[in-house]
């Protein structure tokens, strides 16, 4: 017999809630309901929908990230293809891809757009709770927008997305927001932050020092406790901002104060990429150790140019849904039922052509039904009834089907008596299963 094989470590299967593991990992029916909301939501915002490959050239990551980042030096999966010697990568973030893709089809021609996207990415990390090689996102975008409207409409739709998950920002998950100027100014601000650490190079890790002049900005990230008085006494970039960049923050945060939208303002909030700017937020929490940022996003006006486009103003955010999963998980955050509506018992296989109609019919009124296949006994096929978590049973015995009826048993209201319905009017009795 030959070896089984698994999946790639760190890569996951999404199972359906049925299917038992021994990995504390979202399932199906979670990760159904959650894409069915986020897409209720950001239709109510009037974003559209579209896709990008997962495989993009290794350029535009290089160039859209920075050769400088972890992204690109450790965690990018790259490879050469064998068919013409191109340079690939598969995908560890999807703002890059999108933005060539607007760029490459001019799709910004006829004005701005308000995009999403959801699927995978890949990154060579170590595999840990609410990090994994293979992981999902989903990433939001406003292009061609530049003022502090529609980074305040970003923040709210997030709330929004919070509330319909069932989560409770400021309780569950808090908002932090901070402005990185324009790029003038950040360079007076990495002048003096150069300085401060230049002063205190005896403190500097290897990885500080190894960034203290391509990216000293991602030295303000840093996990070492050690340099936490270090990161606490630098320069602050919002000292360095300019009239019209305290204008755009303090537009934002009068709208999010109008909305009653509680926030901390965290200086030390910053992105390691050139290209961003002004408005930079990120969604946290306390409920999932070191993995404690569910969303995080920002204004990058400066991306378009840097990949060959037209500067254009953009904002947007990313998602990490595994993450936001997981926690909805150590929460207890309840999810609607997935469960058909109807459990169709066949005690007569050959029966079946007749019945087939009838399921259809309570389909296309929009009946959820899950029909038994493989015949069984009586006992058996109420046993899988049962277990379907179905509100109600059909059953199309000889009897019943002679009559002209099919017999309803309600499983879950243990008052209610079983009675028969007409074959012959489904569409009446099919409105009464879809709001019982």
């Amino acid at each position: 017999m030959a070896d089984s094989l698994r999946a790639v470590k760190g890569m996951n299967d999404i199972l359906p809630a049925s299917v038992p593991r021994t990995e504390k990992l979202p399932d199906g029916a979670i990760w159904s309901w959650f894409e069915t909301t986020v897409r209720r939501v950001l239709g109510q915002y009037g974003y559209q929908y579209l896709l990008t490959p997962i495989v993009e050239p290794t350029a535009l990551f290089v160039r859209g990230l920075g050769e400088v980042t972890d992204i690109v030096e450790k965690e990018m999966y790259s490879f050469t293809d064998a068919m013409n010697g191109d340079r690939l990568t598969l995908r560890p973030e999807a703002t890059a891809g999108i933005v060539r893709a607007m760029v490459e089809h001019n799709a910004l021609y006829n004005g701005p757009l308000r995009l999403w996207t959801l699927g995978p990415m890949f990154r060579h990390e170590r595999p840990q709770k609410g990090r994994y090689r293979q992981f999902h996102q989903l990433d939001v975008e406003a292009l061609g927008h530049a003022g502090p409207d529609v980074d305040a409409e970003l923040i709210l739709l997030v709330r929004r997305l919070w509330r319909e998950l069932g989560l409770v920002e400021g309780q569950h998950v808090r908002l932090e927001i901070n402005s990185l100027g324009q790029p003038e100014e950040r360079r007076a601000h990495r002048e003096a932050l150069v300085r401060h650490l230049e002063a205190h190079a005896d403190v500097l890790d290897e990885d500080a020092r190894r960034r203290l002049h391509s990216n000293p900005l991602r030295i303000l990230d840093t996990k070492n406790p050690a340099m936490q008085p270090l990161v606490e006494a630098a320069p602050v970039l919002m000292d360095f901002l300019g009239t019209e960049s305290r204008a755009h923050f303090d537009a934002l945060r009068a709208v999010l104060d109008a909305a009653g939208l509680a926030y901390r303002v965290n200086p030390r909030l910053v992105r390691g990429m050139d290209y961003y700017n002004l408005t930079v937020f990120e969604w946290v929490t306390d409920q999932l150790g070191s993995q404690g940022t569910v969303c995080g996003g920002g204004r990058y006006d400066g991306l378009f140019g840097q990949l060959g486009g037209k500067p254009t103003p953009a904002v947007g955010f990313g998602l990490g849904i595994e993450r936001l999963l997981l926690l909805m998980q150590e929460l207890g955050v309840a999810v609607p039922s997935q469960a058909p509506a109807v459990y169709a018992v066949l005690p007569s296989p050959q029966q079946l052509p007749r019945v087939m109609p009838v399921l259809e019919a309570l389909r296309a009124a929009g009946v959820g039904v899950l029909m038994h296949a493989g015949g069984g006994s009586m006992k058996a096929q109420f046993k899988r009834a049962d277990a379907s978590g179905a509100r109600h049973a059909l059953i199309f015995g000889d009897e019943e089907l002679a009559r002209g009826e099919v017999a309803l048993k309600p499983l879950r209201d243990a008052g209610a008596a079983q009675r028969s319905l007409p074959l012959a009017g489904v569409a009446d009795w099919a409105a009464e299963l879809l709001t019982a």
